[in-house]
């Protein structure tokens, strides 16, 4: 009887320890997984700069072919904009699929990224060239931001995971 009632509550309580421990690991995640999408979108981008400049391949070819070495939300978003691009031009195409792709951008982030499509396609590959170029630019800024949040929260949001499991701990025991 009481036995069995202690060891199902330590049982439980630890559980409920895990939990709150694994929960702030996650969110912790979170911060570095966005780190990880802004770093491989800038690296995409970079590979398209220099693909469009040597190797004058159509648009839904090279983003193709960019996909390849990419993380899976960054290559989704890449191999999406390649089949819209069969329907509708590169600007539209790009918008839908960056909207459409699972990641761990931030609004402000998905902004900047889908400003791309302002003038891809439309301009000349110079006017295509520096509004990629400028993109990069401020994917460095959100990198920056994102890196300072990552080493701010991480701690954060581990400790804060594991100290709200200890004290539920210790209110029920």
């Amino acid at each position: 009887g009481k036995i069995k009632m202690e060891i199902f509550k330590i049982i439980l309580l630890t559980a409920v320890m895990g939990m709150c421990t694994v929960l702030g690991i996650m969110k912790a995640n979170k911060y570095k997984l966005r780190v990880i999408d802004l770093q491989d979108m800038k690296k995409a981008l970079n590979l398209a700069i220099t693909k469009m400049r040597y190797t004058y391949e159509p648009l839904p070819e090279l983003f193709k072919e960019i996909s390849k070495d990419l993380n899976e939300n960054i290559a989704n978003i890449f191999i999406k904009a390649h089949t819209y691009m069969e329907t509708l031009n590169a600007g539209q195409a790009w918008e839908k699929s960056v909207d459409e792709s699972s990641n761990n951008f931030t609004n402000e982030d998905m902004n900047i990224i889908k400003g791309l499509s302002k003038l891809l396609g439309k301009t000349d590959l110079e006017g295509q060239l520096m509004q990629i170029e400028l993109t990069t630019k401020l994917l460095d800024e959100q990198i920056i931001e994102a890196t300072n949040l990552q080493n701010k929260n991480t701690k954060l949001y581990k400790t804060l995971g594991a100290t709200v499991g200890l004290a539920i701990m210790i209110i029920f025991i």
